[in-house]
This record gives C-alpha cells, sequence and structure tokens, in this order.
C-alpha cells in the first residue's frame, strides 16, 4: 500500500514549516533588536552614573581647595601685597615654554586605561597647571591706583632662588643682594652693574652722557624723552617731570599680583559649524565659540571652560562614556591643525592628536561607539578632504591607524555607527558615502545610491534609528532612510522642510526631531518618519535651527545659525539661554557707575549686557556696521560710530535712536565724551578728528569744529611750510581729566595733542609731558611703552585701558595680557591669557575695576575676565 502523501500535502507543510521559520527569524531580530536597546540605555546610564560620581567628586575637591583660602585671608591690617612673593615657575620645569607631560589620574572608575595628560604653559594665567578655567573665583585681590605721573615705590621681596623668564638681568627694584641678605642700591647709579647688559654699555654712557640705549629703544636725558620705532618712523614720548632725573631705561618692570581668570563666555559658533551642541550628565551644556569650550550649568548660571585650544574651535564629539570629549581647531599661529582629547570634570588634556598631520582645520569627529570609544574618526578641511583613524589612547600624541581621501567635495559629517563595528558614514557636497574599517586598518568605500530619485545639492546631516538604519536629511528638505548594512534608499519622505534640513536628532523614545535651517521650523517624527503634530518655529532674528540635542526630559538644546543657543520644548515653548553676535565685534564701552558694557559689531546689533547675572539687558538693530561705542559720563547715553560715518546718539534706557550724524564717508573709529559732558570727539578713518558740543536737551550736539591737517608757515623760515595733523586714520582718543586736552593716536603711529575746544593741535607734546589723563585707551604713550613687544611693527597692540595699577592691552594675536600700570619700562613683564581666536578689537575695565572685558574680532566672542 503506497503511504506516500499527496503532492498538496507535502507542499503544505513545507510551506507551513518556511513560514514557522521565517517567523522565527523576524523574532529573533525583534528580540536582537530590544537587547541592542536594553544595552545602550544600560551603557547610558552607567555613564551617567560615572560622570556624576564625578562632578560630585570634583565639586567636593574645590570646596577643600576653597576652604583653606577662605581661613587664610589676610587681616584687614595687613595687605596682600606685603604678605604675598612673586611666584614664578622654574625654568627648568618648563623647557621650550611647555609644561612637561604629567600623568594625570582619573576621578571616577572607568573602563579606559588611565593616560597621561599634556598641558601647555598658561603664560602665567591663574590655571597654570592645567588649560580650563572654572566660574569658581578664589577671593579678590584689593586694587592699588597709582597715578601715571606720581607712581607709588614698589617693594617686592625676590627669593635667592628665582629663575627670571626673560632676557635681561635686571633685577625688579633698585636693590641687590649680598650675602648679608637684600640691600639698596646706591642711589645715585641709575645703571646698576648687576646687569650684564648695564655693563656692556657703561662705557657708552661715558662718553655720551645724554643718550641711553635699550634695545630698540632710546633715552634722552637732557630732554627726558624715550624714541622708539615702529617700521623705522620714530615715536617721541615724554617723561612726565617727576621722572626725567631717575628713569632708568634698562630696568626691568615686574608683571602684576592680580591676574585674570576667566569667568565667562558670551557668545556661541553655530553660523557656519554643525554638531557642536551636547548636554552632558552632569547637567552641562558644551558647546565652543573662539577657542574656548563652554560648559555652561543654566540652572546653577556657572560656566567651566577648557582653554588649551590657540585658534578656532571647529568641531565637538563626545565620548560614549559621555565624560571625555574631543575637540578639533583650525590652524592657529603655529599653523597646525590637531585635536585635543580632554576630561570634562578636571578638564585636563589627556591627549593631543594629530599635531603636525593634519592638513587645514578640522572639520569632523566622531568617536567609535561598538569598542568603547576606542577609535576617532576625523576628516580635515583640506582640498581633497582626508579621512583619517586614529588610536587616541595608544599614547600622548595619538597613534594613526589609516588615512585616505575622503571627498573632493564638502565633506559637512561624519558619524560612527552605533551598532555595527568598524562602520562609518560621512555626507556633504551631492554625497552620502558609507565606510568599512577592516581587521588590517585599511578602509573601503561605498557610495550612496540615489538611483532614479533626485539628488541633492547637499545631504546635510546624519542620524541613526534605534534599530540601525541611517537617517540623512538633504538642502531639498528630505529625509532618507538608509537600511542598515546597505547604500540604497529604503524609505524618503518628501518636503519636511522648506529648504534644507540642518540637523535630526534621534530621541530616547525612538522619535525624531528635524530642524529647518531656513524655515526655523522644528519639526517632530514618529519612528516611521510620520508627523506627530508638535511643530514650533523659532524667532526669525534668532536665525535657522543649525543643531538640536536632547536636555533632561521632554527639554531640547537648540543651536541657532545666528550664534545663539535656545532651551524648551514642544508644550511650553523655547527661549534663548545664550545671544551672541554674528559678525566681527568692534564696539566696546563700560557704563560709568554699573556693572553693565555694550557691544556692538558688524551685524548691527547693539547690546548692552549685565556683568553680574551674565545675561543681555536689551539688544537693538541699529540697521548699520557698529565701528565703535561709549557712554556719556552719567550712563545716561551711548554713541555709536558706524562704520559708514555716521553716528547714533540712543537712550540707554528706551533704546530709542535720538538723533543721527554723519561726518565724512569713512568709519568712525573711535567716539568718546569728555569728563564733563559738555563735548564729544569723534575719530574716524577720514583722518580727521570731530569735535561737538553737547546742548542743554538731550541728543542735541552742535559741531564746533574738526581737528585735520593743515598746512602752516614756520615764524623763523616763513618759505618752509610744516604739516600738523594726522596723515592717517585716528585709532586712539584720550581726554585730559580736566577736559582741556584732547591726545590721539593714529594708523602711522602719530601721537598728536590737540586743544579740543579750538581744534587746534598743540605742536609742543614736551609741554603736555606732566598732563594726567581721564583714560588710557592710546596705546602709544610714555604709561602704556611697556606693552609694546621689542620688535613690533606698530600692529601689534589693538587696545589698551588701565584701572587698579593695571594696563591691560588686546594683541593681533588672541591675547589678552595684563600689566602693572604706568608701564614705563620698555621691558614690563606680564600675564599672557588665551581664549580669542582672532585679533582683539577691544578691551575695557568695569566700573568697579574688579572685572576685565574683551571683545574678539572674527571670533565674535565676548569674555568676561575677573580680577584675582
Amino acid at each position: 500500500m503506497d503511504t506516500t502523501p499527496p503532492a498538496d500535502t507535502l507542499s503544505g507543510v513545507i510551506n507551513a514549516w518556511n513560514e514557522m521559520i521565517l517567523s522565527e527569524d523576524e523574532s529573533m531580530r525583534e528580540r536582537l533588536c530590544d537587547l541592542e536597546k536594553k544595552v545602550l540605555s544600560q551603557g547610558e546610564e552607567l555613564a551617567c552614573l560615572r560622570s556624576t560620581l564625578a562632578d560630585v567628586l570634583r565639586r567636593i575637591a574645590a570646596l577643600e581647595i576653597a576652604k583653606p583660602q577662605a581661613n587664610h585671608r589676610p587681616s584687614p591690617g595687613n595687605s596682600p601685597r606685603e604678605n604675598t612673593g612673586l611666584r614664578y615657575r622654574n625654568a627648568r620645569d618648563t623647557p621650550n615654554g611647555r609644561e612637561p607631560v604629567r600623568r594625570v589620574q582619573s576621578s571616577t572608575p572607568t573602563s579606559l586605561p588611565h593616560r597621561r595628560g599634556v598641558h601647555y604653559q598658561s603664560t602665567g594665567s591663574l590655571h597654570s597647571d592645567s588649560p580650563s578655567s572654572s566660574s569658581v573665583s578664589p577671593p579678590q585681590t584689593p586694587l592699588m591706583r597709582q597715578s601715571p605721573t606720581n607712581p607709588a615705590p614698589r617693594t617686592i621681596p625676590t627669593p635667592t632662588n628665582l629663575n627670571k623668564r626673560w632676557s635681561s638681568t635686571g633685577d625688579f627694584s633698585n636693590q641687590h643682594q649680598t650675602s648679608g641678605g637684600m640691600v639698596p642700591a646706591h642711589s645715585s647709579s641709575r645703571l646698576s652693574a648687576k646687569s650684564l647688559f648695564n655693563l656692556h654699555m657703561k662705557g657708552h654712557t661715558q662718553n655720551n652722557h645724554h643718550h641711553v640705549k635699550h634695545g630698540c629703544v632710546e633715552y634722552n636725558e637732557e630732554e627726558g624723552s624715550l624714541r622708539m620705532y615702529l617700521r623705522g618712523r620714530p615715536v617721541v614720548l615724554y617723561a612726565p617731570s617727576n621722572l626725567v632725573d631717575t628713569y632708568d631705561v634698562a630696568k626691568v618692570a615686574a608683571p602684576p599680583q592680580q591676574r585674570l581668570k576667566l569667568e565667562w563666555a558670551y557668545g556661541y559658533r553655530g553660523k557656519d559649524c554643525r554638531n557642536n551642541l551636547y548636554l552632558l550628565p552632569t547637567g552641562e551644556m558644551v558647546y565652543f565659540v573662539a577657542a574656548v569650550v563652554v560648559l555652561y550649568n543654566v540652572e546653577e548660571q556657572t560656566q567651566r571652560h577648557y582653554l588649551g585650544h590657540n585658534d578656532d574651535v571647529k568641531c565637538l564629539a563626545v565620548h560614549p562614556n559621555r565624560m571625555t570629549l574631543a575637540s578639533g581647531q583650525a590652524c592657529g599661529h603655529d599653523g597646525r591643525a590637531h585635536i585635543r582629547v580632554w576630561d570634562s570634570v578636571s578638564l585636563s588634556t589627556i591627549a593631543v592628536v594629530g599635531l603636525g598631520e593634519i592638513n587645514a582645520s578640522v572639520a569632523c569627529l566622531t568617536f567609535s561607539k561598538t569598542d568603547g570609544g576606542t577609535y576617532l574618526c576625523a576628516i580635515d578641511d583640506a582640498n581633497e578632504h582626508n579621512i583619517s583613524i586614529w588610536d587616541w589612547q595608544r599614547s600622548d600624541k595619538g597613534v594613526k591607524i589609516t588615512e585616505t581621501k575622503c571627498s573632493v567635495d564638502t565633506v559637512v559629517g561624519c558619524e560612527w555607527h552605533p551598532l555595527d563595528k568598524g562602520s562609518i558614514v560621512t555626507c556633504g557636497k551631492g554625497h552620502i558615502s558609507f565606510w568599512s574599517l577592516d581587521q588590517s586598518g585599511a578602509l573601503y568605500k561605498r557610495l550612496g545610491v540615489f538611483a532614479s530619485r533626485e539628488k541633492p545639492k547637499y545631504v546635510t546631516c546624519l542620524a541613526f534609528t534605534h534599530t540601525g538604519d541611517v537617517l540623512s536629511g538633504d538642502s531639498n528638505g528630505n529625509i532618507i532612510i538608509w537600511g542598515r548594512g546597505t547604500n540604497s534608499i529604503a524609505k524618503m519622505v518628501l518636503k519636511i522642510h522648506d529648504g534644507p534640513i540642518f540637523c535630526l536628532c534621534v530621541l530616547k523614545d525612538g522619535s525624531i526631531v528635524s530642524g529647518g535651517g531656513k524655515d526655523g521650523v522644528i519639526k517632530q517624527l514618529d519612528n516611521n518618519l510620520e508627523p506627530t503634530g508638535y511643530e514650533t518655529r523659532i524667532a526669525g532674528h534668532l536665525g535657522g535651527v543649525r543643531t538640536v540635542a536632547q536636555g533632561r526630559g521632554p527639554q531640547l538644546l537648540v543651536g541657532s545659525t545666528k550664534n545663539c543657543i535656545l532651551s524648551g520644548s514642544f508644550d511650553l515653548g523655547f527661549s534663548d539661554v545664550v545671544l551672541g553676535h554674528t559678525s566681527e565685534v568692534w564696539a566696546l564701552a563700560a557704563h560709568p557707575s554699573l556693572q553693565q558694557f555694550v557691544t556692538a559689531g558688524w551685524d548691527s546689533i547693539l547690546q548692552l549686557w549685565d556683568s553680574m547675572s551674565r545675561t543681555v539687558v536689551w539688544s537693538k538693530d541699529i540697521g548699520e556696521e557698529g565701528q565703535s561705542a561709549c557712554f556719556s559720563p552719567d550712563g545716561q547715553s551711548i554713541v555709536v560710530g558706524c562704520s559708514t560715518g555716521k553716528w547714533l546718539h540712543v537712550d540707554a534706557d528706551s533704546r530709542e535712536i535720538l538723533t543721527s550724524h554723519t561726518d565724512g564717508s569713512e568709519p568712525i573709529q573711535v567716539v568718546s565724551f569728555s569728563p564733563n559732558c559738555e563735548m564729544l570727539a569723534l575719530g574716524s578713518r577720514d583722518n580727521n578728528i570731530y569735535i561737538y558740543q553737547l546742548g542743554t536737551s538731550a541728543g542735541k550736539y552742535s559741531r564746533i569744529g574738526r581737528c585735520t591737517t593743515e598746512k602752516r608757515k614756520r615764524k623763523t623760515t616763513p618759505t618752509l611750510i610744516s604739516l600738523l595733523g594726522h596723515s592717517s586714520f585716528i585709532t586712539h582718543l584720550d581726554w585730559s581729566m580736566d577736559s582741556q586736552y584732547l591726545r590721539s593716536n593714529s594708523g602711522d603711529y602719530e601721537v598728536l595733542y590737540w586743544s579740543p575746544s579750538v581744534c587746534r593741535q598743540i605742536t609742543q607734546p614736551s609741554k603736555m609731558r606732566d598732563v594726567e589723563w581721564a583714560s588710557q585707551t592710546c596705546t602709544l604713550s610714555f604709561t602704556s611703552i611697556g606693552a609694546w613687544p621689542e620688535g613690533a611693527d606698530g600692529t601689534d597692540v589693538n587696545a589698551s585701558a588701565a584701572a587698579g595699577g593695571l594696563l591691560a592691552t588686546g594683541d593681533d594675536w588672541g591675547k589678552v595680557k595684563l600689566y602693572s600700570w604706568p608701564t614705563i619700562q620698555p621691558k614690563s613683564v606680564c600675564h599672557n591669557y588665551g581664549g580669542h581666536s582672532s585679533h582683539v578689537t577691544n578691551v575695557t575695565f568695569l566700573a568697579d575695576e574688579s572685572r576685565l572685558i574683551s571683545a574678539g574680532g572674527r571670533d565674535t566672542s565676548v569674555l568676561q575676565w575677573r580680577i584675582v
């Protein structure tokens, strides 16, 4: 009997068996996805616990450090200057101007091995042990006033083992050391034999008693004048009468005992950078502006700063442990772009990667995810955009695993796949690429296939779903899903935004948030890319959406294309937490009595800031590029000089523009009220100084005249004609204390004096030697001569300000320097501070002289420094 089942029955069994296998496979994939989600979730929880514990330990350490400082404050009867000596790092400990590499111990248990931190010298800042700063400041040292015409004598104890950090061997004061201790030098000896330079000059001074040369500076003892040369042009400055007989040009001036500590960084770089805003488990937002990476706790209103970079920070990446960060910078003044890996808790540098090996700036950064962040992928901004893989943990400089050409077109995004080992996705102009890193360290690329679909001009952003699919946004406003492990399109949703999509953020619940760079709209989609109905638009003056990051709970952090950061949710709306300028900042002025200041820049925005609350009091679009600004002595009015020759009178309370005037067609470089509030001086790029008389009613100005170039016949030789006035653009102005005189600097390094009431030049500058000046904005003056480095070309020092016995300058190298004032010695030692990545355009002290404000040029940043 034939027991073979019918063919149709056998086919049915096979089909049922296949369906059972397919169902089991699908169930297995779902379980695998669930396990991957749980692993990611648990990894995030562990990272949060580790970072929270590390932050607690950091806070405890900060309190322990602050406690002995509070217990050992100087008594009211003792001056801190008398109890504190100068502190210098031993020259043997800092070869070549850098701090030695030292081992940094992690503050929390972690799976990563302990690393050595690379620390660069902070040039005299409080953070000489670490390129970082925190907003918690030690007790402030009382400031001491010092008159430029009658400087107070200073006696500074000098340890016997003090190693000086400058080339001269002269001492700080008129003391010398003998076997019996410190004894004063002979009062009649102005050229001490202690200095090798003075020993060399001794025979010269015997032959020519009236001239003493020191480097490129020459002092005429008979006239009491100091002559220096800038680009071969002589600049003659006259010493005050009480210093003529005792002035020693070879003496070295000590740096001030006060220091600067970065307290707050205003601004954010969202105009041209992406993926640069994250929330750390400690509750701090991390982002960057200029050369500063900012860690900002909005709830506690505190900032900490990583200051290891020396030029523009261009990209940022967060390690899977959520505590280690990597930041990449552009080519600095040393011409070398690089990546710095650092700890967000201690702010110590762990590794400096790619120094001298990365071309141009670092455009994109991402840590590997599946192996615990062992590797770092970087894309540079060179012509062919190289992609490189680094084992950053292998040494303090990292080890390059591989490098290859990424694309000849612009690359704007790079992300390491969170689930697939060795998988990297990059995107940019007209392409999306899928990379694979094999066991041998070789990189293989597959281009994304758009097939018959319209190819976008730019693929602008990347993200990953919880199942491992790749999401991309493009310049057409579309979102595309690329299947996991493939380079083909699985799904495409058209016209999510009107214009390009600049960011995609996958939230913890699987939903997707997209941000429009043109329409400023933030939309939420579910995991199937279907709209959830949640949608909002940020205010137009804040720009488009540059990046979106998930905050706490339903909160979102939004970075805008106009350098602003917003915080909020779809239900409660969004409010700005960080505001900044979007173009070069030139105008800076401090309020005469309040702890406030104004800034204006080429973005036509005038902003009033409060240094205590660290917020913008008000912001106004003035419709003109701001070039300069000043407060009236009563603080009621603000005058803004514009780049078109126009200047505006703005009411400080109502923000209303009361009057508008135009003087010439060139930028108004500097504006300044006289101390008695009766006159206003405006220095223009057309070489003229315009003088106005203030009327009795608000906003009324009457022009007295202009201080300009004129030809004048000489009395002794009428056939000869003298050319008076500036022959180049005006850079700085200072009023005398009695409002009777004006001094000015120009672009060709002239120092001229004026009688503003008649707009006439004072042709005998020696008669102005004893005039007391209300401000010290003129960088070329006898009391600021020490701020000019040897071999300066005249463009080095851009701005200066003096207060409380201190002189602050901003230079072309992005440095803020602090000197003792008056800075009358050609060789004056200073404290040097980084943070700006462009030329520092302006500096000013606040009314109570406890803080200094500095403005960057192209870096659009405003930094607030506390004097400690």
